[in-house]
């Protein structure tokens, strides 16, 4: 019945986030335990019947442990535990929560009825919905792309200080390649631990528009499957899951033969 009801988890976790639910349980303290009249009471609200719901929102999330649940005189308390906290911005000011809005967007989740069709006839999911690739898709929808940004950079701040604790070895390099890099927010934190390490930030074309200006990183514009700019390392993130086995050999190739020929025919602003 878990596969049967698969899609209840993740749809019900939506919500309590875009309620701002954990945000109410995070504000009344770090050990707090609260009803469900209390919480619908925080939020903006003018349903009669909120707190009923939302009790059967947690109630729900309490089962796959998600959030904690205490009983109190027979009424059921919620706290947060180490799960729910990472829907909670942390110190940094960044959560999971804005990696999810992605995952759980509309623009992602109507690619996935076309998956059958995608087996039967060819082509991606989301290409024969949208008509282009998802990376491509960002520099045609504002709303949609600003959705993607705030999830990278949530992601990266959260991840990032734990690589850079594991790879010390990065600051022995001169020049660091960041592939898909985004708006910058990784290479950023590198050289910043690292001033002696210089960062090229590489994107496509409509991501590095956006790129802001940052000490010792050069943006640079093109297409990874055409050329990668040259440098000690290639730094990628949330890269390869993306690709299929052949663009993933293509790029290889691609990066072998700039090494060889000891250029980046790629666009830089």
């Amino acid at each position: 019945m878990r596969l049967v009801m698969g899609s209840v988890l993740p749809m019900t976790l939506q919500a309590a986030n875009d309620l701002g639910i954990f945000a109410v349980i995070a504000e009344a303290g770090r050990d707090a335990k609260l009803g469900a009249p209390e919480i619908a009471s925080k939020l903006s609200s003018k349903n009669p019947d909120a707190d009923v719901m939302v009790d059967r929102i947690l109630k729900l999330l309490a089962t796959h442990s998600v959030v904690d649940c205490t009983l109190d005189d027979q009424h059921r308390l919620y706290s947060l535990n180490s799960v729910s906290r990472y829907f909670v911005k942390n110190e940094d000011g960044v959560s999971l929560a804005p990696m999810m809005s992605l995952i759980q967007d509309k623009v992602f989740l109507d690619s996935w009825p076309e998956l059958r069709n995608t087996v039967l006839e060819g082509g991606v999911p989301f290409d024969r919905v949208h008509g282009s690739h998802a990376f491509e898709y960002q520099g045609l929808d504002p709303r949609f792309n600003r959705v993607f940004n705030a999830a990278m950079f949530n992601h990266t701040s959260i991840v990032i200080t734990e690589v850079l604790n594991c790879y010390t070895e990065l600051g022995q390099l001169e020049l660091i390649v960041d592939v898909g890099g985004g708006l910058g927010h990784t290479i950023k934190a590198i050289t910043s631990k690292y001033p002696n390490v210089k960062g090229i930030n590489f994107d496509l074309p409509h991501v590095i528009r956006q790129a802001p200006s940052i000490p010792g990183v050069e943006n640079v514009a093109g297409d990874m499957f055409e050329s990668v700019p040259q440098g000690d390392a290639v730094f990628m993130k949330v890269i390869f899951h993306f690709c299929t086995i052949c663009l993933y050999l293509l790029l290889v190739e691609k990066k072998n033969v700039i090494h060889e020929k000891g250029h980046s025919p790629a666009e830089r602003r």
